[in-house]
């Protein structure tokens, strides 16, 4: 009996004691919390910055002329060069020749039919279509070099020396697509890569170097 006064006030203080030591262990929760929902943040931020650049990849018009170090393998999309590009002349000598006969510019091209995406497109949209072959017909000597890489595709030894002749001549840069205008007399007037919009786009640029064609 004579305890009872002494233990009601240190239960009192006891149950404080506990009150106080709850508040603390509460306290820390959010914080930890709040580093979780940062960290979900930043994770979320460098994806939503990777974005742009993947959207800006499918979106190029007009791709540019290549080496065949940058350039990886690309699947055939169409016709093999040989067909696609029936009709031209495949010697650079020979080219010449019949631009000083006829007296008309030669379009000489440089491609990789098996492995060069942009080349594989400039093919398919312009030279290979029928507009184009119409336009070219009276106005163009056409000479077509191409550097295919798969060994199913390479051409004979003779037409392999006859391209690397030309490339040394017009493309010692090594760039691919690459289409080189000369002159009935051999003398480089232009040279471009890949030219969006098809055989009419092809044939603006054409004027605006010779306004005769």
């Amino acid at each position: 009996m004579l305890f009872a006064p002494f233990f009601g006030p240190l239960r009192a203080f006891v149950c404080g004691l506990a009150l106080l030591g709850c508040c603390p262990a509460q306290a820390q929760k959010a914080p930890v919390k709040t580093k979780k929902k940062t960290k979900t943040t930043a994770v979320a931020s460098p994806a939503a910055g990777k974005s742009p650049a993947v959207a800006a990849a499918p979106g190029q018009a007009a791709p540019q002329p290549v080496s065949p170090a940058d350039s990886a393998p690309q699947a055939v999309l169409g016709l093999p060069a040989a067909e696609a590009m029936a009709g031209w002349l495949t010697d650079l000598s020979a080219a010449q020749a019949r631009a000083k006969a006829t007296n008309r510019p030669v379009l000489a091209v440089f491609s990789g039919s098996d492995w060069c995406k942009p080349c594989i497109i400039y093919e398919q949209e312009v030279f290979a279509q029928p507009d184009f072959a119409a336009y070219a017909k009276d106005r163009l000597v056409l000479a077509h070099f191409d550097f295919p890489r798969q060994k199913r595709n390479q051409p004979t030894a003779a037409q392999v020396k006859l391209n690397e002749t030309a490339a040394a001549q017009l493309n010692r840069g090594g760039d691919f697509p690459l289409a080189v205008l000369l002159s009935p007399e051999g003398t480089v007037l232009a040279k471009t890569g890949y030219i969006a919009g098809g055989p009419a786009a092809f044939e603006a640029y054409l004027k605006k170097v010779v306004p005769t064609l």
